[in-house]
C-alpha cells in the first residue's frame, strides 16, 4: 500500500490544484492564526539586530504553497519590519510546491536556494540559516524518522527556529486516524503529532518553548465541494467523496459531530514551538 508520505507528494502537484484550492478555502485560516500569534515584525527586527548588518538567511521546511509567508504579509506586518532583505530558501520534496512558494514571496523575502528533498535528506553546512521554520509541514514524516528530521532542522539552524504543528486531538490527526481505520483497515502510517515533536526535542536536549492556540476551520453545510476537497486533502485521498465519508461507520459519526446548525466546525489545537539552537 502506498504510504502517507508518497500519497502526500502525489497530491502536491498541478493535478491536485483544484483539490488544493478547495482545501485552502477552509485552511487558509490556519496561517492567519499563525501570523497573528506573535508580533512577527518585532521578531524579525530582533533577529536582524542579532546578526548585524547582513541579510538574514531563512529556510522554509516543506514550504507547501507559500501560505505562511503570504499570511505574514497580510496579517503579520513583516513588510513593515526594519530589516535587510531576507534570503529565503525553500525545501520541499515537491518541485510544484517550491514553484508555488517562490511565486508567493514578497519583500523582504527574496528567493535564495532551493532544496527539492525531504528534511531528513537536507545537506548543508552546520548553522547555515539564522531562521528555520516548518509550518503545518511535518505530518507525513513517519514516527521513526521524526528524530532524524529534527536533527537536520537543528543542525541547519544557528539562531531561531519555529514549528507549528497540530496535536493528536486536532481535526487533522483525528480525521486521518479515522480514515485509516475506516478505509484502510487500520493499516498505514498515521500523521506525526505535536506531542511527538515535543518528546523528541526533549530527548535531544534542545531548548524550546511552546505556545498553544485553538481555533476552528468552518464552512456552511451547503459548501459541499469545498468541504469535500478540504477533507480529501486532509487525508490525501481524492478517491473517496463526502457521501462515502458520511456513510462510513467510522468517519461518518465523527463528521456528524462536526456539523452543527448548518455549519461545519473542524476543531484545531496547534502547538507553536520556538527553538533556540547554535551551531557556531
Amino acid at each position: 500500500m502506498t504510504d502517507t508520505f508518497q500519497r502526500s507528494c502525489a497530491h502536491w502537484s498541478e493535478a491536485g490544484r483544484v483539490e488544493m484550492d478547495r482545501f485552502y478555502a477552509l485552511a487558509s485560516v490556519d496561517y492567519k492564526h499563525l501570523a497573528e500569534a506573535i508580533d512577527w515584525k518585532n521578531w524579525f527586527e530582533e533577529r536582524q539586530q542579532i546578526v548585524g548588518p547582513r541579510n538574514l538567511k531563512l529556510l522554509d521546511v516543506a514550504c507547501g504553497s507559500g501560505k505562511f509567508p503570504s499570511a505574514l504579509k497580510q496579517f503579520g506586518r513583516v513588510s513593515e519590519a526594519s530589516i535587510l532583505p531576507v534570503e529565503y530558501s525553500l525545501l520541499d520534496p515537491s518541485a510544484f510546491s517550491i514553484s508555488e512558494t517562490r511565486k508567493a514571496l514578497f519583500p523582504p523575502f527574496h528567493c535564495s536556494a532551493e532544496f527539492e528533498m525531504t528534511l531528513q535528506a537536507l545537506a548543508c553546512e552546520a548553522g547555515a540559516f539564522d531562521i528555520v521554520w516548518a509550518t503545518h509541514a511535518l505530518y507525513a514524516v513517519p514516527k521513526e524518522e521524526v528524530q532524524a528530521a529534527l536533527e537536520r532542522f537543528v543542525f541547519a539552524l544557528d539562531g531561531a527556529g519555529f514549528i507549528a504543528h497540530a496535536t493528536s486531538e486536532s481535526h487533522y490527526l483525528r480525521f486521518y486516524r479515522h480514515y485509516l481505520d475506516g478505509f484502510k483497515d487500520g493499516a498505514g502510517v498515521p500523521y506525526s503529532s505535536a506531542e511527538l515533536i515535543a518528546e523528541t526535542f526533549k530527548a535531544m536536549g534542545v531548548d524550546f518553548t511552546v505556545k498553544q492556540i485553538s481555533y476552528q476551520n468552518t464552512a456552511l453545510e451547503n459548501a459541499r465541494e469545498q468541504v469535500e476537497g478540504y477533507l480529501q486533502r486532509c487525508i490525501f485521498d481524492d478517491t473517496i467523496g463526502l457521501d462515502a465519508m458520511l456513510q462510513s461507520p467510522v468517519t461518518g459519526p465523527y463528521l456528524n459531530e462536526c456539523l452543527l446548525n448548518g455549519v461545519w466546525h473542524f476543531d484545531q489545537q496547534v502547538m507553536l514551538f520556538f527553538i533556540t539552537a547554535s551551531n557556531t
